[in-house]
């Protein structure tokens, strides 16, 4: 921005490019009108001038939201719906200095997408996966726990941190016993891995994305093929975690190489294990908290980037569990 000027209950935004405002904007300036979903403000604009209207706060924050936006727009990016809830959600919920979002992205080499922390649980994630070579991530589905996983392992591979990437989960609904099934082991497979294929097309076109994997530069598979492998130079994510058992997990763990990356993800309250098998991943929280070097990052359905009604649904579900475990206590006391 060119320029910035506050009075008590306005805020005037100049910018010095013209076709970047316009950008900004949006056709027929939809994003600034989308911006009064969230913040109660009157905007004006005249050519590259913007002025605010409204309360104190509302006008800040809507200014810090506007400048998120504006870099994404310097980089050749368009600013769409999703960029303006994130940015939205991470100026409120986590009260960041203007600027931390554009200084948090993930840029894939080739993609015309940026990736983006939008939460502070998320911006924890991703510096955590920058550090350690360990990170374990545990919340709710919609969290962006592998989305954020797969976008860190295609930027590694691109700056040519790793030489491969793998993607592997368990196919617990059919109990990693395939055979009954018709099919190829990888047409068996397939189903339970789609998530992960869904991710990676996201960020990278069909055509590149299938020439990774023909090239063996990426591989998707489940969990029982990584018995007995030493994975070296690789960034490699367990997705599904929670529905490891407990020698599966040790299994995964110790596949770890040299100038390797492991990224474990899941949700504790979704574990389909059959009854009295013990998850690795809630196992796992308790044998390795102290270990230097494995880095815990936790997501609460604060961090859910899907529809909102998601955020409202995890939520409901959590006071449920918690009314029926103090229940259950109640009756044990009684």
């Amino acid at each position: 921005m060119l320029d910035e000027k506050t009075d008590e209950g306005l805020l005037r935004l100049s910018f010095d490019d013209i076709n970047v405002a316009r950008s900004l904007f949006g056709p027929r300036e939809e994003n600034i009108k989308y911006l009064k979903k969230y913040f109660n403000i009157k905007a004006s604009i005249r050519g590259n001038h913007l002025t605010l209207i409204g309360g104190k706060k509302d006008i800040e924050d809507t200014g810090k939201v506007i400048n998120e936006l504006h870099g994404i727009v310097k980089k050749g990016f368009p600013v769409n719906v999703s960029d303006i809830d994130h940015a939205v959600r991470f100026v409120v919920n986590a009260h960041e200095a203007a600027g931390d979002i554009e200084k948090d992205q993930i840029y894939i080499a080739g993609s015309k997408k940026l990736i983006t922390p939008k939460s502070t649980n998320q911006k924890q994630y991703v510096h955590a996966m920058k550090k350690y070579d360990v990170v374990i991530g545990i919340g709710p589905a919609g969290t962006g726990k592998t989305y954020l996983a797969m976008a860190m392992a295609l930027a590694a591979y691109y700056r040519r941190e790793v030489s491969r990437i793998i993607l592997t989960r368990p196919a617990i609904e059919a109990g990693e016993k395939l055979g009954y099934l018709p099919g190829t082991m990888y047409e068996k497979v397939n189903p339970y891995l789609r998530p992960l294929y869904d991710a990676l097309y996201d960020m990278v076109d069909m055509d590149r994305a299938t020439r990774l994997i023909e090239r063996g530069i990426i591989e998707i598979a489940p969990l029982a093929f990584m018995r007995g492998r030493t994975l070296n130079d690789a960034f490699i994510i367990l997705d599904e975690a929670q529905n490891t058992a407990s020698e599966q997990m040790k299994m995964f763990l110790t596949r770890l190489g040299f100038s390797s990356k492991t990224v474990i993800t899941g949700d504790i309250t979704q574990i389909d294990l059959a009854d009295k098998k013990t998850s690795g991943l809630v196992e796992v929280r308790g044998i390795l908290k102290d270990v230097k070097g494995i880095k815990f990052v936790y997501f609460t359905e604060k961090d859910v980037v899907r529809h909102p009604l998601v955020q409202k649904i995890i939520k409901a579900y959590e006071a449920r569990r918690v009314e029926l475990e103090e229940s259950r206590n109640a009756e044990r006391k009684g």
